[in-house]
């Protein structure tokens, strides 16, 4: 026998490293990539999360990055971060994704935590009122974009628009419950798939996010589902107990001690109920959060909701980051016996964990059974209908925005069932106009980036104020 036949000469694994090859501290280094990469709101932060993912690392495949996408889509609460849980957790256990999940909201949180100080000590300065003047309109040209590009990825069929169709007309005119809404639509696409009506069969999920197709055989995780996806009942219920009791410990805690009625039980208990309710992603919660903090609890005007969207949209981080301004700016307003600032930032970090707690107990206890789904027709056509109902729904937010950022004055229509919010002519404001006009014609002719964009109307609405003698 040759002296060198005897050796074994395979790569000795670090005792770190899984299966795969990928090592923890490798994950923990490209996690903090994306966090810090995660600008220009949900499908900025998902293509630029698969390009990382599965072009350049080759972690896991097209098909399995989408069908993972699919089950966010489903979820209430932002699916972009919800989408890092669930690849985090597929490649290194509940440490993976618990690390994927939290690294990529903390920039945003942090980010939008100081802005918000900025907005409340200076909002009134001339200087900080013509700025957010300018992004106002921005933010509504990048809605705008996402309805459009949203819906030629959805629409594919007349079945599919008259989905989306039926859900802007029943939350617009109807005022009808957004998880009603949701339900429906999923319901209708179930049944669809189930049947096998040609209108609800997918046709490869969402298509291509990034620039290539990549083999899930070529990929480091490839086609097996690892032995943790496949836990006993026992540690789901664990997990799932865990995840309850740190999110409901705070809203419990604070109605035990406060009581009804006291601001911040009113902003844990509304996120929490948010993050139960708001399904369809980012733009979809945002317009359930604006019409609730606006209309209902009075924590901020419709024209400071644009203020903060504007903020999530320049930061990193998920675009429902907004929802930290929204509890900050409505304890700052009612500090109780706190220093306001102090009670606003209370507020910003009671809302960030209301709202963000959740999103890590649908993954980790419901990945694993949808790892178990990934050939399911009936699943992929209720996706497929709840991802058209999502068109109307952000429709019906770009709707919202619009009215509020043209207009000053608005009054409510009532008949035949409907409610309709209607402006008045005579208060158009014809340079929220002209500078949202010119955002879009940006937008969409000359495909200019949003930071860019933003950045441009931001400087506009500085020059205007400028000029009218805000500054």
């Amino acid at each position: 026998m040759n002296k060198t036949d005897s050796l074994d000469t395979t790569p000795i694994q670090r005792a770190d490293t899984p299966s795969h090859g990928i090592s923890f501290a490798e994950a923990l280094r490209v996690w903090s990539r994306v966090a810090a990469l995660s600008f220009g709101g949900p499908a900025g932060q998902i293509a630029m999360m698969h390009r990382i993912i599965v072009e350049e690392k080759r972690w896991i495949g097209e098909t399995r990055f989408l069908h993972a996408l699919n089950y966010c889509t489903l979820l209430p609460g932002p699916e972009a971060q919800q989408l890092a849980i669930y690849i985090g957790w597929l490649m290194h256990k509940t440490k993976g994704g618990l690390v994927a999940g939290a690294l990529f909201v903390l920039p945003g949180a942090v980010a939008i935590m100081a802005l918000s100080w900025i907005y409340a000590i200076f909002g009134n300065v001339g200087a900080v009122q013509a700025l957010f003047f300018g992004l106002k309109a921005a933010v509504l040209a990048i809605v705008l974009e996402a309805v459009l590009r949203i819906g030629r990825r959805a629409l594919k069929n007349n079945v599919m628009i008259a989905i989306a169709a039926a859900a802007f007309i029943a939350l617009f005119l109807f005022r009808a419950p957004f998880p009603l809404v949701v339900f429906a639509a999923g319901l209708i696409g179930y049944v669809g798939g189930r049947a096998g009506w040609a209108a609800f069969q997918a046709s490869n999920g969402h298509g291509k996010v990034g620039g290539k197709q990549v083999a899930d055989i070529e990929t480091a995780l490839g086609e097996e589902i690892p032995a943790h996806a496949r836990p006993p009942i026992s540690w789901s219920l664990k997990v799932a107990g865990v995840a309850l009791f740190l999110w409901f410990a705070p809203v419990l805690a604070l109605l035990s001690v406060l009581g009804p009625g006291n601001v911040f039980t009113d902003i844990s208990i509304f996120f929490s109920k948010m993050a139960m309710v708001t399904f369809g992603g980012a733009y979809a919660v945002l317009s359930y959060v604006a019409q609730q903090a606006v209309e209902h609890y009075h924590w901020l005007k419709p024209g400071e909701m644009l203020d903060g969207l504007g903020m999530a949209e320049t930061t990193p981080g998920p675009l429902i980051m907004v929802t930290q301004f929204v509890g900050f700016t409505g304890a700052y307003r009612e500090p109780g016996s706190l220093n306001p600032l102090l009670a606003g930032t209370l507020g910003g970090l009671l809302t960030t964990w209301v709202t963000f707690v959740p999103c890590f107990l649908w993954i980790f206890l419901g990945a694993p059974f949808m790892e178990t789904m990934r050939a399911n027709k009936a699943l992929s056509a209720a996706l497929a209908a709840i991802t058209a109902a999502v068109v109307g729904v952000i429709l019906n937010l770009a709707v919202w925005f619009a009215l509020h950022v043209l207009f000053r004055e608005l009054y409510e229509a009532r008949g035949f069932g409907m409610t309709v919010d209607v402006p008045v002519v005579s208060s158009l404001n014809l340079a929220s106009l002209i500078l949202t006009l010119g955002a879009m014609v940006a937008v969409f002719r000359f495909k200019i980036g949003m930071l860019t964009v933003l950045a441009g109307c931001s400087l506009v609405g500085l020059f205007y104020g400028l000029l009218m003698g805000w500054v």
